[in-house]
């Protein structure tokens, strides 16, 4: 086996772009092709081959990318890590602008915006690529409509909110652990966002109201105030996954959570930085019938193009994880 890929990373967090054409995914929609690649051992296996070691690592991230729903989106994608593909990937939709725009998959001028539109599981997202002198400056992508789930929760001895922004997360304060978002921490709050996720999984805040192919609490963010509408957040997702950006799909829900509280009107902004001190920036953009619109700000850059192979002879086969 040989696959070709070009990884680009958003704000710290690596996303791998496996183009079409290399895995015939079957389906008329994104979601539905999801549902055939969950099912699919031959489609699993490329994951496993890019996602895991000695390839990937326990914190990779990539994507699929196939045809759109229609001809209102320029590509679809589905989204991978190491167990599995998520509904939402709001660093992999900045990096996939980012990409469309470098590669000439989407023109762009060399001066102003340019609209990159995505059919992801969660429904359709668009990225705006900021071009100055015929080169990338910024990417924001405009999420799917997020809303409050439930507040106050129960869960591992405190109470948490969830809230969705094209997956569905718990939030808390690091503080109320004892814990503070820095990597010195780490161990712990992997810990404990597992737990979270664990015993909140089968209850009512894990369903989404509308399509259960979207229910499950996909990650647990962990937050610190840093000063007014300025948080420092760590999402620990999948099992036991670190995301080393703000993470976008949790940012924009995060931005419904705060709005909520009255701490944000349209057109104000936010800031998340991440644990390894990387920044997201983040806006109310209007509502919708299904939720709160937002807007997430970061930079997305390719890091590297590869060819890689999987050699039958290899008693490691489609590699392998160590956490």
């Amino acid at each position: 086996m040989e696959i070709e890929a070009t990884d680009y990373h958003t704000a710290g967090e690596p996303f791998r772009i496996v183009a079409e054409g290399v895995l015939d995914i079957a389906g008329a929609t994104v979601p539905e092709r999801r549902e055939h690649a969950m099912r699919s051992e031959h489609v699993d296996r490329v994951r496993r081959m890019l996602c895991h070691e000695p390839r990937g690592h326990a914190d990779m991230y990539g994507g699929f990318l196939v045809p759109p729903d229609d001809d209102g989106a320029d590509f679809g994608v589905l989204f991978w890590h190491k167990d599995g593909y998520s509904t939402a990937c709001g660093h992999g939709t900045m990096a996939l602008g980012v990409w469309a725009v470098e590669s000439g998959r989407v023109p762009a001028r060399a001066e102003g915006d340019v609209e990159v539109t995505i059919d992801v599981p969660s429904g359709r997202v668009v990225a705006s690529v900021r071009c100055r002198a015929g080169a990338v400056q910024g990417v924001a992508f405009r999420n799917v409509p997020a809303f409050v789930v439930a507040r106050g929760v129960a869960a591992a001895g405190v109470e948490v909110d969830v809230a969705y922004g094209g997956a569905i997360y718990a939030f808390a304060p690091a503080e109320r652990w004892g814990l503070r978002v820095v990597p010195g921490d780490l161990a712990d709050l992997i810990a404990v966002g597992r737990k979270v996720k664990q015993e909140l999984g089968e209850t009512g805040v894990s369903r989404h109201p509308n399509d259960d192919r979207l229910s499950g609490i996909y990650g647990t963010v962990l937050y610190e105030e840093l000063g007014p509408l300025h948080q420092r957040t760590v999402t620990i997702f999948a099992d036991g996954e670190v995301d080393r950006s703000p993470t976008g799909s949790a940012t924009s829900a995060r931005t419904a959570l705060l709005a909520a509280d009255g701490l944000l009107t349209e057109g104000d902004t936010w800031r998340a930085d991440s644990i390894v001190e990387t920044t997201f920036h983040a806006r109310p953009i209007g509502h919708a019938a299904g939720g709160l619109l937002t807007e997430v700000e970061g930079t997305a850059f390719r890091t590297g193009e590869h060819r890689f192979f999987l050699d039958p002879r290899d008693p490691l086969g489609a590699g392998f994880v160590v956490r």
